[in-house]
């Protein structure tokens, strides 16, 4: 799907430096960071909520023993 996005001046510099370097087209990068990043974006996100869903007290923890065994540390 084509999209737009505006790109700093610098960040474009940037961008095509690296593409000229490495003879990949500045929309792979784009393509890749965007991937990637959406991924870490997507994995902060939903650990934030569930941290402020603990904090309310909406959703509750297992302690570590209970997960693990209590076996495991000794």
């Amino acid at each position: 799907m084509p999209t737009s996005i505006r790109l700093s001046p610098e960040v474009r510099l940037r961008l095509d430096a690296l593409a000229s370097k490495t003879g990949l087209a500045s929309a792979y990068y784009m393509r890749e960071f965007i991937e990637r990043g959406l991924e870490d974006l997507e994995d902060y996100c939903l650990a934030a909520a569930v941290l402020v869903r603990i904090r309310i007290g909406e959703e509750g923890i297992m302690k570590a023993d209970d997960f693990w065994g209590s076996d495991v540390y000794r």
